[in-house]
């Protein structure tokens, strides 16, 4: 098990003006999980209820994640339902039911608590603390985190985050953390909260406007992989940090040229998740489809500077 990832698994129900489900798998760990082990084996520290059957977890074991850390407890799994707007950037929660998550204490199994790459995924900062200090040989952590806990608990996360490599989150957190509507000001602020001798990183997503990645002085920016149909926009988030953090933990390697190409493979898992709704364009991509969208991602954002115009800029091309 080389990648270990903490946080929710659980059933959505999800509406768009176009189609729906009902408890259909979800969860930020399953979505994360099920994008990495395209690239590594993820292992899940999750508590599920009773009714999370054997043909749920065949779900998650058919692509090589370890579930050793996955609880199973008396009750009904974590759900959430919402319904999203004819233009899917927007969304109504209608129902969020913790069920067996409400009292959730993570424990890592032996067997995890040398894993060197971590993902933390979207809970209360305390348990990612908490689940930081019961881990033995971390290289890099990747944390994700949510308005709820910016506006409840900004303290137990600015602390967590001392303890982190990357922080990933949308731009309107990165406004709501720090009271800036300048991303650029706002990833200033952000990285001045981490622990600079760590060299952290920040990406802030910014939904079809692609992402940016800071570290330091270095900025980079990706945009969105284009799609004509956009079924279900739940879990991209989740999806592109399975696809960023298993990308580095089977290259290890997290050099700034390294961390782009994970961006990128981060972003072609978000895409995937969003031709289908929950889970299940996850669940049968293949190897092939993602080495075709990546050829998409470099011909798309590649160019080169030809001699003319580098001579009338000034620039030296040699």
């Amino acid at each position: 098990m080389n990648l270990l990832i903490i946080g929710s698994v659980a059933f959505d129900s999800i509406k768009t003006p176009f189609e729906s489900v009902e408890g259909t798998l979800g969860g930020s760990a399953t979505f994360c999980s099920l994008a990495a082990s395209f690239f590594t084996q993820p292992g899940i520290v999750a508590v599920v209820g009773e009714d999370f059957t054997s043909g749920h977890k065949k779900v998650l074991t058919n692509k090589n994640i370890d579930l050793e850390g996955l609880e199973q407890a008396p009750g009904k799994s974590f759900a959430w339902g919402g319904e999203y707007s004819f233009d899917l950037n927007s969304r109504t929660t209608l129902f969020t039911n913790l069920n067996v998550f409400e009292n959730f204490q993570p424990k890592v199994p032996e067997n995890y608590k040398k894993s060197e790459y971590v993902f933390l995924g979207n809970i209360h900062p305390l348990l990612q603390k908490d689940v930081l200090s019961q881990t033995t040989h971390t290289k890099f952590v990747g944390l994700d985190t949510m308005n709820y806990w910016i506006e409840k608990a900004l303290p137990e996360l600015k602390e967590v985050l001392r303890f982190v490599n990357i922080l990933i989150i949308n731009d309107s957190e990165a406004r709501e953390f720090t009271h800036e509507h300048n991303l650029l000001k706002a990833s200033k602020k952000i990285l001045g909260i981490m622990d600079l001798m760590r060299q952290p990183i920040l990406i802030i997503k910014r939904g079809e406007n692609g992402l940016s990645m800071f570290q330091g002085s270095h900025i980079f920016s990706l945009p969105a992989y284009p799609l004509e149909d956009v079924a279900d926009p739940t879990g991209a988030g989740d999806s592109f940090a399975g696809g960023f953090m298993g990308y580095i933990t089977q290259t290890e390697n997290t050099n700034w040229e390294n961390l782009k190409l994970a961006c990128v493979y981060g972003s072609i898992m978000a895409s995937f998740s969003v031709e289908k709704l929950g889970t299940e364009r996850l669940q049968e991509i293949t190897q092939d489809e993602i080495t075709r969208r990546f050829q998409d991602f470099k011909n798309l954002t590649h160019f080169e500077m030809n001699h003319p115009a580098a001579e009338l800029l000034g620039i030296n091309c040699n």
